[in-house]
């Protein structure tokens, strides 16, 4: 399975970095599409009140966390970061609900769907543990862990007490022959 991982989130995080690349170089095209939806989100955020820099922090988003995602470098984390930031970009990019011309409403329906399968393997990489057991049943289990461990830990206390207690009889058994043979008889 490291193998499969190694070659996997390069290939699902190619898209991201090639297209956070070139957004960052060219943002404008991405201005018009991405204003129907901020533009709906400025009076309840006014620090998006610009669209550009919007698309620009969404591009850079797309870039460094396509780029953990292919090195393998916090994976669910990145995955999360891109989930997150392809569900507004396909809503913006790809409104084939609103396209009159059936060729074109055939095209983005095509890349929202896409884009939309691309979400699954985010959410399936978000959540690929590597074979670990997830932080949940870690939790589940961590009362009967500390219980577990817990309960080693007094036995092997026991076990040090009654050495201790057998070494201690034992120099006391010394100390007493000691003493009877150092008595005149």
């Amino acid at each position: 399975m490291p193998l499969i991982r190694a070659l996997a989130r390069p290939l699902l995080a190619s898209t991201f970095l090639v297209g956070g690349v070139e957004t960052l170089r060219n943002p404008e095209p991405k201005i018009p599409k991405a204003a129907k939806v901020v533009g709906d989100l400025h009076e309840k955020l006014p620090a998006l009140s610009n669209t550009k820099q919007v698309v620009q922090a969404d591009a850079a988003l797309k870039v460094v966390a396509g780029g953990m995602l292919a090195l393998g470098k916090f994976p669910r984390i990145s995955s999360l970061a891109l989930a997150a930031s392809l569900a507004p970009t396909t809503i913006a990019g790809h409104r084939f609900w609103e396209e009159k011309d059936p060729g074109v409403r055939q095209s983005q329906l095509f890349h929202f769907f896409k884009n939309v399968s691309l979400l699954g393997g985010l959410i399936i990489a978000a959540v690929d543990t590597e074979g670990r057991p997830s932080l949940g049943y870690r939790a589940k289990r961590a009362p009967t862990t500390v219980k577990h461990a817990a309960a080693e830990q007094l036995h092997k206390t026991e076990a040090m007490a009654a050495s201790a207690l057998r070494s201690a009889k034992d120099a006391v058994a010394d100390a007493k022959g000691a003493v009877a043979d150092a008595l005149p008889g």
